[in-house]
């Protein structure tokens, strides 16, 4: 278990349960289980007060753990007979972007996500889900086949931000963005969004314009990082805390505000301490969303979709 910043008093807890069951492992007489039971009761109490006030920084902590289910293992565990498609048919595959056909249930969809990966290997090789131009060229190729045979779409957001290196931007990563977040508003077919982990920017944008957008309890979604507007506003990083609650990044935050429409419960702990009750909630509240969505005229989805998100922040503006 990795265990973050604020958890090391229930690390400390969990850690004596275990040495205590390590200890009558090593010695078959001894008897601790009604102690390691009471520790046990003791941590999950500690669990429960410590995930029922998380501050929004303390969020974008658990949005990030590293053992956080990622777009891969909701596809694993989801989805049937999956087959990616690969390539802008431009220049090249961008492994940050996962992307193909798939069935959902009975239903056939296209699913599109960021892919973070989950050991040092493997985030070097999805560059840690920072998409680059041909990520995006990727889902928009995905999105117009999708559109073309009338299939719905998912997305699974899951990324700091896309990627700003020198490369990215020669190859005109904001066009690539821009073309992709159009892609969304211009499909006539039900396009589903769930915010995974963390929603960075319009790097998150350009997948999750959508007519449902959802979002894990403990899951972030904002303009910038607290890092980056930290360093900003008070040329200090440090203060990244400061910055997250000035933000409005946590999923209760966006619910109030109107712009993601259903929070994902998961599980006590995060989504991290039972990944695969996380990724049934997921799969059932999509099923739910496109429900509702699925027999409604295209021309009906593309244009309540825009005006979905032409009137974000309309009542602020008039107040």
């Amino acid at each position: 278990m990795n265990y973050l910043e604020f958890e090391k008093p229930l690390a400390e807890i969990e850690g004596k349960a275990e040495e205590l069951r390590a200890l009558a492992r090593a010695n078959p007489g001894m008897d601790v289980e009604k102690e390691a039971q009471g520790l046990d009761r003791k941590a999950q109490d500690m669990l429960g007060q410590l995930y029922g006030n998380l501050n929004a920084w303390q969020k974008a902590l658990v949005a990030r753990h590293p053992d956080r289910p990622h777009c891969k293992d909701y596809i694993d565990g989801l989805l049937t007979d999956y087959t990616p498609l690969a390539g802008d048919r431009n220049f090249a595959d961008d492994h940050a972007v996962m992307g193909g056909l798939a069935r959902l249930g009975a239903q056939p969809i296209v699913v599109i996500g960021h892919e973070k990966g989950n050991d040092t290997r493997s985030r070097i090789h999805h560059n840690f889900g920072m998409a680059r131009p041909e990520g995006y060229r990727k889902a928009i190729r995905l999105m117009e086949l999708a559109n073309r045979f009338q299939l719905p779409i998912l997305t699974l957001v899951d990324t700091p931000g896309a990627y700003p290196g020198k490369g990215a931007e020669e190859r005109g990563q904001a066009e690539a963005i821009a073309r992709s977040t159009e892609t969304c508003l211009e499909v006539e077919v039900p396009l589903v969004s769930v915010v995974i982990g963390e929603g960075g920017s319009g790097g998150a944008v350009a997948f999750a314009t959508a007519n449902r957008v959802l979002m894990l309890e403990h899951s972030i979604y904002s303009v910038i990082s607290p890092e980056g507007c930290a360093s900003i506003l008070w040329k200090d990083a440090e203060k990244m805390r400061e910055a997250a609650d000035a933000l409005r990044l946590t999923a209760q935050d966006l619910d109030r505000l109107g712009v993601i429409d259903r929070i994902i419960r998961e599980p006590m702990g995060g989504a991290h301490r039972d990944p695969h009750a996380t990724i049934q909630a997921v799969g059932e509240a999509v099923l739910g969303a496109l429900a509702e969505l699925t027999g409604r005229p295209g021309r009906e989805l593309r244009d309540s979709r825009r005006r979905k998100f032409l009137g974000m922040g309309s009542k602020g503006l008039a107040a």
